[in-house]
């Protein structure tokens, strides 16, 4: 069990390491220089594949935690 949380562990890393940045930096959000603060952005392809892989894995992870808790 602990290698398989191990595994999924680095696959997490993996693709979070992989997702693009949702913000734009620190800078625009502190001065207001955010534009398409409330453009409705729809994630698609291969940015939607990777959030709903890191949604998978996270839940993997704190379901295998919980698991090997007890």
């Amino acid at each position: 069990m602990e290698i398989v949380l191990m595994v999924i562990s680095v696959l997490l890393i993996a693709i979070v390491l992989l997702q693009s940045g949702k913000a734009e930096g620190a800078a625009s959000a502190l001065t207001g220089a955010n534009d398409s603060l409330f453009a409705n952005r729809k994630e698609r392809g291969g940015e939607l594949f990777i959030t709903r892989t890191t949604m998978v894995l996270g839940v993997c992870f704190f379901v295998l935690c919980i698991i090997l808790s007890f």
